[in-house]
């Protein structure tokens, strides 16, 4: 199994973490706000705020008052609790399969006093819709479940909904680009910097949706 960070990858893709629990807190210092965050072991860079976060958070993670917004995989919550704090009007919402993380992110949020539901995927009610979804997304689950956890969430964005998605250039943020431009959500790079790229996903017919609209239309019509 790969390592990452000096751990068994795999831990914090885990609904329960089968490492001892460690809990340590970390500053997050950014140009306009501080806070510490609960971590722990067996949950994504628990030893330090991963470069690839800090650098969304740095230059993204801005909601517009008042948005639904969606942090996919938020681990402990730094993006969460940095979407929520930037909006307070705003409702963000956390998702996580590593149980652990959730606990964090809900402890973490409640001690800063933020708006964040945090849940399972499975819990995140189908009506709930989304103006903005910011994630690092969990690269090393591989291809086929990557794609299938953002075709998930992506067809959630309402129609003039965007996400912002950090990716490592050699973990195939590129080809990440170029298979959800495929897909039917444009997507354009944001910003590269130290070997990450920030990829901007805007709202767009998936395939379900192409279908469907096809199939209403009369017979001879266009598409």
């Amino acid at each position: 199994m790969p390592r990452y960070r000096g751990r068994v990858a795999g831990h914090y893709f885990s609904e329960q973490p089968d490492i001892a629990s460690d809990v340590r807190r970390l500053a997050l210092h950014l140009p306009d706000l501080s806070l510490e965050l609960d971590a722990d072991r067996g949950v994504f860079s628990s030893d330090q705020i991963d470069a690839g976060s800090r650098l969304l958070m740095l230059e993204a993670v801005r909601p517009s008052p008042g948005a639904t917004v969606l942090d996919v995989g938020c681990g402990y919550g730094p993006i969460a609790c940095v979407a929520a704090l930037r909006s307070p009007e705003s409702t963000v919402w956390a998702v996580d399969v590593n149980e652990r993380a959730r606990a964090l992110t809900a402890a973490n949020a409640q001690r800063l006093g933020l708006n964040v539901r945090v849940a399972a995927p499975d819990d995140v009610p189908d009506d709930v819709r989304f103006d903005h979804i910011v994630s690092n997304p969990p690269i090393r689950i591989g291809k086929p479940s990557l794609h299938a956890l953002l075709t998930r969430w992506l067809r959630r964005l309402t129609p003039d909904g965007v996400a912002e998605l950090v990716v490592l250039k050699h973990l195939g943020s590129d080809s990440l680009a170029k298979w959800l431009n495929g897909q039917g959500w444009p997507t354009e790079r944001q910003l590269s910097r130290g070997g990450y790229r920030i990829l901007r996903v805007h709202a767009g017919s998936t395939t379900d949706e192409v279908t469907a609209a096809a199939a209403d239309r009369p017979p001879g019509a266009e598409a």
